[in-house]
């Protein structure tokens, strides 16, 4: 696979090393209650658990927090999956911006819905979907393997409006509003990934300039742009041409739904900015 083949030889060339973690001693009755019951014991719970061992109180929280932290992805299984999903982001940007930026909805956001229902679907739109639509599925079946972040479940919530909006306006015929939220979501998350790369790198000051880079471009495409070129185009302009359905309603849900989570990692960047500036890193 790329991870293997390309992601990790060019993490040990660019110098990601893994921190050698002491592994915790094996213990079948620690083992399963960390399997089974929780990983983070409550104070009764270690001194319980002590007993049964025949161990100090103070082993048994040692044992637990090294077999935590041998569950932690290693720093080179973040590259590569930065590596491939910044692959990804701007070969899909590109792809967006090369199909796109010929066509009259980009520039005009009227032309969205003239004509519809009734708008031929091009090849290279057709190709561009079923990209983007792949890509997402992806995320989802590779969900209990990947990195696991504070924002798994939004993430969740995120790809799954994501999947049902994509194959809902492809069956409605959404597609120019589509294509439309697919390359403004591209935009910031093909400087995301590289911020994450080079701080795997330890290159500091790069690191801080992209992630500015990244912030701006986020704020404005998905707090200015995402509103203004589709909330606002789905809402209201799609009215000009015909009455509601339930697609409109279902449509204008799950734009809404995203532009919730836009505004909740909005919040957690603008935090970091503001860290950025308060302590000088991020």
């Amino acid at each position: 696979s790329f991870c293997r083949a390309i992601a990790l030889p060019l993490s040990s060339k660019l110098g990601v090393k893994d921190k050698q973690r002491p592994k915790a001693q094996p213990n079948p009755m620690l083992e399963t209650f960390y399997n089974t019951r929780c990983k983070t014991p409550e104070e009764g719970e270690l001194i319980s658990l002590a007993k049964q061992c025949d161990l100090p109180v103070r082993k048994v929280e040692r044992w637990f927090r090294r077999r935590r932290n041998a569950d932690r992805p290693s720093l080179s299984k973040k590259f590569c999956e930065a590596c491939w999903r910044f692959i990804f982001y701007i070969t899909s940007f590109v792809t967006g911006l090369a199909v796109l930026y010929d066509k009259p909805w980009l520039w005009d956001h009227r032309e969205c819905w003239t004509g519809y229902p009734q708008q031929p679907l091009l090849p290279s739109l057709f190709w561009y979907y079923m990209l983007e639509l792949s890509f997402y599925w992806s995320l989802v079946f590779t969900l209990p393997f990947d990195v696991k972040r504070k924002d798994f479940k939004e993430q969740i919530v995120h790809h799954a409006a994501t999947i049902f909006l994509i194959s809902f306006s492809y069956c409605a015929n959404y597609i120019r509003i589509g294509t439309l939220v697919l390359v403004i979501h591209d935009a910031s998350d093909c400087f995301l990934e590289p911020t994450k790369i080079f701080n795997y790198m330890k290159w500091k000051k790069t690191c801080d300039s992209l992630f500015m880079i990244f912030s701006a471009v986020f704020l404005i495409s998905r707090l200015v742009v995402f509103p203004y070129t589709v909330l606002y185009n789905t809402y209201y302009y799609s009215m000009e041409i015909f009455q509601p359905f339930f697609g409109y309603y279902f449509v204008n849900v799950l734009l809404i739904i995203l532009q919730l989570l836009h505004v909740f990692w909005s919040c957690l960047i603008i935090h970091m900015v503001y860290k950025f500036f308060i302590q000088g890193t991020v």
